[in-house]
């Protein structure tokens, strides 16, 4: 299967705001901060802090959030530029061939630790923290798609 891709940015950015989700370290912190901000609102309501506390617990809140939202996505896409590129990528059954105007890269599908499956992208992940984005949009009509997603599936353990 062959498949040529350019990326969307705004797209790109929603798919490393998942990426960033899906960490556990990071789902562990929201819930963290999310649990401190209500617990420092009922506080709040109840009189038993000065509202300076609230206010740090919210703005907390607010530059986590933002953070993770907007910060990190943006910064990450400005920084690669991989996401500026047009590609041609070639899924056979031993290995993920991928090319683009200044040369090309293989690799061993053992190579991937796992995938994930986004609204617009496939996220091929080799471990934790480097992955690579694959363009939902790429495989053209639904058949393709669902082949490709089973094909992963098989190729990739989790």
């Amino acid at each position: 299967m062959e498949v040529e891709f350019s990326y969307n940015k705004p797209q790109v950015i929603q798919a490393l705001r998942y990426h960033f989700i899906s960490r556990k370290e990071i789902r562990i912190l929201l819930i963290l901060v999310n649990v401190f901000a209500i617990f420092a609102a009922v506080l709040f309501y109840l009189k038993k802090i000065y509202p300076l506390a609230f206010l740090l617990s919210s703005f907390l809140w607010i530059t986590l959030m933002g953070a993770l939202w907007f910060f990190l996505p943006y910064s990450v896409y400005r920084r690669e530029r991989t996401f500026k590129d047009h590609f041609r990528a070639k899924l056979e059954d031993q290995h993920f061939f991928i090319t683009n105007g200044r040369g090309g890269r293989s690799w061993a599908w053992r190579e991937f630790s796992n995938f994930l499956e986004t609204p617009h992208f496939f996220h091929l992940y080799f471990d934790s923290r480097s992955f690579f984005l694959l363009p939902k949009g790429a495989f053209g009509d639904k058949d393709a798609l669902h082949s490709a997603r089973v094909f992963f599936k098989e190729k990739i353990s989790k």
